[in-house]
């Protein structure tokens, strides 16, 4: 039966079911325990609800299953273990044992960008739904919650028309996630919103059921969750939208530090002048060396890529300059760097030989231990194929930075990293390098100098001790 789509729905409106498992509340899996997968599995555990975490890596799921978090996400460690005491979580290998228990499969693989282009590689999209669909024994719903290429959750229940027993009665429906690493347990247990796409009044009761426990701690601290209910199309749409406008409005504001640099301005002041109004708003107005993580710059690129299919490519042109501006930053800390160093900046880049670098940060974000297309670890590679000697410390994502550079040069700590060096790069806004005290750095170093990568430093005070200050877009 297809349903209307409002642009939100009250919840008083939706009709409670009884899953085809028989439990009291429905029994949930989710479909892949990468960071997405992981933290969903575990949060809603937390929430009460019966769940099993399956993947194809052993390793991974031997991890989970023993009490650890594979990855770094503050608070999470803690709600795994309590829930696998609690025998509300389990993890698995096993895709029939998932099959037969969840009675709502959350499909939550990685999507990455294709080797060959920009869109977006669904194969393990497809794996993970065809495994499930053959192995389904009782009606289902499956539902898409990796960021997926619009038509995608179309393309799915085909994928479930050709591989589960149509006697079933196995629909789809599509919920994008809005996870900011370092902040994914609040966002989970305490979303700003709950988009959901579906076709049927049974599969958005499910969706409702299986979202219950946010709305009923919602409810306990006397707050409200905005429910969306709409079709697969702008469900899909919801998520690369707000990635597109977020990667836009950063790199709106690196392109005002490109100006500010060219006229004498000061982007700080600028970004926040302009984030008094409302209208824009000051959140994610923070100049520096540009985006990066494993969302914004792959889901950039694959919404431009399917925009192109679609014959709608011109309306999604400025993304691409989105992207270059966001990549050019990272070639401004070079600029900055040959500046201070009083290396000259030739057609083929500076050449740093002779000189020590520290680069304070890895990941692309702090409270995260995510290296993927991080600024700051692509900033510091080719300050070492410029000639330099470069010390990295990050304090969660070094085992990770290894793996991803593992030609660099990395220190246990953040004295050991600066010490001799003539030029600090603080590329990562962690709490440590915003706070770190300029005169007792200055007291191990072999140069005060400084390039402020995220404009996170009291540039007052590192001056004040002797340093010789570089921000983005700042005089």
């Amino acid at each position: 039966m297809t349903i209307p789509y409002p642009s939100s729905q009250p919840m008083s409106a939706i009709t409670p079911v009884v899953p085809p498992s028989g439990a009291s509340r429905p029994r949930l899996t989710f479909l892949g325990t990468g960071y997405l997968g992981a933290t969903y599995a575990i949060c809603f555990a937390e929430l009460g609800y019966e769940v099993i975490g399956f993947d194809v890596d052993a390793e991974k799921i031997a991890k989970l299953a023993g009490g650890e978090v594979p990855f770094h996400e503050p608070g999470l460690d803690e709600l795994l273990r309590r829930n696998l005491a609690a025998g509300r979580l389990r993890f698995s290998t096993d895709i029939a044992e998932t099959a037969h228990f969840g009675d709502v499969h959350f499909i939550c693989v990685g999507t990455p960008q294709r080797a060959d282009g920009m869109s977006a590689d669904l194969s393990y999209v497809e794996a993970s739904v065809t495994g499930l669909a053959q192995n389904l024994d009782r009606r289902a719903l499956i539902v898409g919650k990796s960021t997926v290429p619009v038509g995608t959750a179309e393309w799915i229940e085909q994928l479930v028309d050709k591989h589960a027993d149509s006697q079933l009665g196995v629909e789809v429906a599509y919920s994008p996630e809005f996870l900011q690493e370092g902040f994914a347990v609040e966002d989970v247990l305490r979303p700003n919103r709950i988009v959901v796409g579906v076709k049927s009044e049974w599969a958005n009761s499910m969706l409702y059921s299986a979202h219950k426990g946010v709305f009923d701690l919602a409810a306990t601290e006397d707050r409200e969750v905005p429910l969306v209910v709409t079709d697969f199309a702008t469900a899909e749409l919801v998520k690369v939208a707000a990635n597109a406008f977020l990667a836009t409005k950063i790199s709106f504001i690196n392109a005002m530090a490109e100006v500010c640099e060219a006229s004498g301005g000061d982007v700080t002041q600028l970004a926040r002048a302009i984030g008094y109004d409302p209208r824009i708003g000051n959140r994610f107005l923070q100049a520096g060396v540009g985006f990066g993580g494993g969302c914004l710059p792959k889901d950039i690129r694959a919404f431009q890529a399917r925009a192109q299919e679609l014959g709608a490519g011109e309306a999604l042109r400025f993304l691409h300059e989105v992207d270059l501006i966001n990549l050019r930053r990272r070639n401004r800390v070079l600029q900055l760097a040959a500046e201070l160093l009083d290396r000259r900046y030739g057609p083929a880049g500076p050449d740093l030989s002779g000189t020590r670098i520290a680069v304070l940060g890895a990941t692309f974000k702090p409270n995260s231990d995510d290296v993927r297309d991080a600024p700051s670890l692509a900033v510091a590679a080719q300050l070492a194929k410029a000639g330099a000697d470069v010390r990295v410390y990050d304090p969660q994502g070094m085992e990770n930075a290894r793996r991803a550079q593992p030609d660099l040069t990395y220190s246990p700590d953040m004295i050991e990293a600066v010490r001799d060096a003539d030029l600090v790069c603080v590329l990562t806004e962690w709490s440590d390098f915003r706070n770190a005290d300029p005169e007792a750095l200055a007291r191990v170093v072999a140069g005060r100098r400084v390039v402020d990568g995220r404009n996170c430093l009291d540039s007052t005070l590192w001056v004040q001790a002797g340093w010789e200050y570089r921000g983005m877009g700042r005089p």
